[in-house]
């Protein structure tokens, strides 16, 4: 707002500037027409009028058309609305208008002092202000009026030891400048448009560069932040996963020897038909489950490097729908399948089979009341893209940032790495991995391979 007012006062005063050039030139046009008269009617009415009569009378009929002949042809086009002639004592002797001839009330101070000081003067006659004449679209003739007094002079003695220069009396016209004061009022308003313009077309690139100046910055603040976050929690599960991975190797060991004991006793009783079965399958099954927890302890403290071998998602999809059929039928799950044959990528197939396994598993975990589990692949000059869409409950929106994080769960049981360890696997290979809530309803998993 500031450069918008300072550039408006700017345009104001250059406009009036110009104005008053304006009318400078006015008054200068204004003074040689003046001067033009005094010599014409010095040379061409004076002289002659003297030399043929020996004195000047206006009031001689035959004097005065000669003095109106030299006037109207010297100020013919010039827009003079009336032109008057005093003497020396104030009293009209010559006038455009010729019922003014003669009297004596008419001279203002103007034609006093230029009597006085025999100094020219001008004078500007306004009918509207130049504060409201901005916003007038048409300016009725004669609405400004510049009115000039000029001392009216011999210009060389009239005859042979008579004076030099002398007054003979005063000269005072009026032109019409209305034209010309509306032209530079025009000129002001066009300067004042410009101007306005130009500051509202800088003040709105300021605000834009102003503005992306800011998003840029919050964008940087915010990466930063993130960033930030991001070292410390890896600061944070790294100390965790060493912590971690040093316990669940110690309880490897000796729990793979109770679960090998567990599944002697639970064979040797079956075999028996002993009582004590149902007991030994009970903690067979919790030692197993155990293991599997420390194993995904180890998987997420210490990930393997993945291999870079050409492989087939197609196939690998495959592979997990065959083996985890029986329990889509248990849990009433159909899968739809819908994606091409060689699906190309770099990677490990190992890794990226377990990966694909935990993502159905757990959409198939959503749909606790069954339904259709989809999945779909698309495959395109840059990249490998696979979709995953369930028909459970979907991702509640408090969550959907907490979903990778380690030891995160929403169920009941686990350990909360499964996700994680996905996406583990997933950026060894340089894949990128969405969670999105699907538009029909349920939850959609998206993930992104560059083309091997």
């Amino acid at each position: 707002m500031l450069i918008l007012g300072t550039t408006l006062m700017m345009s104001v005063l250059i406009a009036n500037t110009a104005r008053e050039s304006l009318l400078a030139k006015q008054r200068e046009f204004a003074q040689l027409l003046a001067e033009n008269l005094n010599h014409q009617i010095f040379q061409r009415f004076t002289v002659p009028t003297v030399l043929r009569y020996g004195y000047i009378g206006l009031k001689n009929e035959e004097q005065y058309r000669q003095m109106d002949t030299v006037v109207t042809d010297t100020i013919h086009g010039q827009h003079v609305l009336e032109l008057r002639v005093y003497d020396i004592n104030k009293v009209v002797s010559y006038s455009t208008n010729e019922e003014l001839v003669g009297r004596e009330d008419l001279a203002g101070s103007a034609v006093t002092n230029a009597l006085k000081t025999e100094q020219h003067s001008f004078e500007i006659i306004s009918k509207v202000s130049p504060f409201w004449s901005m916003f007038r679209l048409d300016m009725e003739p004669e609405s400004v009026i510049m009115r000039m007094t000029y001392p009216l002079k011999t210009e060389r003695s009239l005859f042979q030891g008579g004076p030099g220069v002398q007054i003979m009396g005063i000269l005072e016209f009026t032109q019409d400048i209305t034209g010309d004061f509306k032209a530079a009022v025009n000129f002001q308003w066009v300067i004042t448009a410009i101007s306005s313009g130009t500051a509202l077309v800088l003040f709105f690139m300021l605000v834009l560069f102003i503005r992306r100046a800011d998003a840029i910055n919050a964008q940087r603040v915010t990466k930063v932040q993130g960033l930030e976050r991001e070292l410390l929690q890896s600061e944070k599960l790294a100390s965790m996963g060493r912590v971690v991975a040093g316990i669940a190797h110690e309880i490897r060991n000796p729990l793979g020897i109770i679960q090998s004991s567990a599944e002697l006793l639970l064979k040797k009783a079956k075999v028996e038909n002993a009582s004590r079965v149902q007991i030994i399958q009970v903690m067979f099954d919790e030692i197993k489950r155990l293991s599997q927890t420390v194993n995904d302890f180890l998987d997420y403290a210490r990930p393997k490097t993945p291999r870079r071998d050409p492989v087939d998602l197609s196939q690998v999809l495959e592979q997990a729908r065959v083996f985890l059929d029986q329990k889509a039928q248990e849990a009433r799950v159909d899968f739809v399948c819908e994606y091409p044959a060689n699906m190309m990528v770099k990677g490990d197939k190992d890794l990226l089979y377990r990966a694909v396994y935990n993502i159905v598993v757990n959409a198939m975990q959503a749909m606790k009341d069954g339904g259709e589990l989809r999945i779909e692949g698309e495959v395109t000059r840059r990249e490998v893209c696979l979709k995953f869409t369930d028909q459970g409950t979907g991702f509640a929106p408090e969550v959907m940032e907490k979903l990778a994080d380690p030891f995160f769960t929403t169920k009941d049981s686990g350990t909360g790495l499964g996700l994680a360890i996905v996406v583990n696997i997933l950026d060894s290979h340089g894949a990128e991995i969405d969670f999105a809530n699907a538009s029909q309803g349920g939850a959609q998993v998206t993930v992104r391979f560059e083309k091997g």
